[in-house]
């Protein structure tokens, strides 16, 4: 029996995009695009309409945005996993967006080709983050001076937490794989695979991208680390 496709909402105020987008899923293998809105409003309501496997958000939109779309999207009964699009230069939002329960976060200055790639990755269980967006977030993390908003002030990692499970999730929260995980630590890639395993056990992290979030919140991940 062949695969089913990955169905795909599109969600952007730039017209442009969606079309670029949507062209391009049109003649990819796998894809088919269920849906399209200009706003956080119209993705909700769409995504429980269409039910779609995955949802590329934008961030920045008229009306309800793309944190509080991903956010209700993610909590609600569709299922579908979200993966955020912004721009590097004047989105500080982006940690929000993953607190909300987004599965990845892309820039629209990616080549077409790997953000349909990073669908499909999403769409098969997997959470997608870079190691140079990391960096980027943890920028993003230092420069919020409001105490209300979506990034919580530093608190205790878990005492059950040990050692050297702290600094796999250092190395996790630095955008690192398993196998540059094994690198760093001078351990098998399967030793830093069932570290990672635990951790998420551990932390009731629901993925990858939730460990990343986590070490900011623990002040493992700080910048110029």
């Amino acid at each position: 029996m062949s695969t089913p496709p990955v169905r795909l909402l599109l969600v952007d105020d730039q017209p442009l995009i969606r079309a670029g987008l949507r062209l391009l899923a049109a003649e990819a293998p796998g894809l088919d695009v269920v849906g399209e809105a200009a706003d956080g409003a119209t993705a909700v309501a769409l995504a429980e309409e269409t039910r779609p496997d995955v949802v590329l958000m934008d961030v920045r939109m008229p009306g309800m945005d793309g944190i509080e779309a991903t956010r209700r999207i993610t909590t609600g009964p569709s299922g579908a996993r979200v993966l955020v699009l912004t721009t590097f230069d004047d989105d500080e939002n982006v940690y929000g967006a993953l607190r909300a329960g987004a599965s990845g976060f892309l820039v629209k200055d990616m080549d077409l080709d790997d953000i349909l790639g990073a669908v499909r990755v999403v769409a098969g269980g997997d959470a997608l983050i870079a190691p140079a967006v990391t960096s980027r977030l943890i920028a993003a993390f230092a420069r919020q001076p409001d105490p209300d908003s979506a990034v919580p002030a530093v608190r205790p990692l878990p005492e059950a937490v040990t050692d050297r499970e702290r600094e796999v999730l250092t190395l996790v929260g630095r955008g690192l794989s398993n196998q540059e995980i094994a690198g760093e630590l001078f351990i098998s890639p399967a030793t830093a695979k069932a570290h990672v395993a635990r951790l998420l056990a551990r932390l009731a992290a629901r993925d990858r991208i939730h460990l990343v979030i986590l070490a900011y919140e623990f002040g493992l991940v700080t910048p110029g680390r």
